[in-house]
């Protein structure tokens, strides 16, 4: 990318994506590193006029938890109605303290927080498609009734939500970006290596934080 398609525009978005008390360091599913993510999210925040919050929002209970399948531990996986599911500890429960969102984070004009995960039955990784992959979020109708073109993606995890999310909006027809060291992963088994894999395939850009511009 040159300079030019560094430069955060009025058709240009930044997705933050689930920098929640539980994915960061002491959560119920710790994110290595995932506290590394908050400074420069806060740096692209006084760049980026427009400003989009994801939020996972389990209900107890919900289907992606090892938990609600006697015998299953966490990260084993399952087959659900809509294919295999990796099974994670409990987590981003609906009006807990693990849900929130970091009190670090300072994106006061934020102007849209997107709640995915919330249908018991169904996880939801990507921003714009739950992971039965037909089930709508709303994200990308109104990015596009707001104009925008492309989105910056950051946040948790690299390998899971950020890379599900980037190359869903490359499906919906978005230009997608990937800000590398506003974002971290869990890695396990060689999953940020697929994901980045993935995203390269789908036409996603990487970029540093220090290198895009107002």
């Amino acid at each position: 990318m040159d300079s030019y398609a560094l430069t955060a525009t009025e058709t240009d978005c930044l997705l933050v994506i689930d920098v929640q008390a539980d994915f960061l360091p002491g959560g119920a599913l710790a994110v290595p590193d995932g506290d590394a993510v908050i400074a420069p999210i806060n740096a692209l925040g006084k760049i980026f006029r427009h400003v989009v919050l994801t939020q996972d929002w389990h209900p107890a209970g919900h289907a992606s938890f090892a938990a609600s399948h006697p015998g299953k531990a966490p990260f084993e996986t399952t087959a659900l109605a809509y294919g295999p599911q990796v099974l994670w500890p409990k987590h981003c429960i609906q009006g807990t303290s693990g849900a929130e969102l970091s009190p670090g984070l300072a994106l006061p004009h934020a102007q849209l927080v997107i709640r995915k995960g919330y249908r018991p039955g169904i996880d939801s990784y990507s921003a714009f498609r739950e992971a039965d992959r037909t089930t709508t979020t709303g994200l990308a109708g109104y990015l596009r009734e707001r104009g925008f073109t492309r989105v910056f993606l950051c946040g948790l995890a690299t390998d899971y939500c950020v890379a599900w999310s980037a190359v869903d909006a490359r499906a919906a027809r978005f230009q997608a970006v990937v800000v590398e060291d506003a974002c971290r992963a869990i890695d396990r088994d060689g999953s940020l290596e697929r994901a980045w894999g993935d995203m390269a395939a789908a036409g996603v850009e990487r970029a540093e934080s220090g290198a895009i511009g107002g």
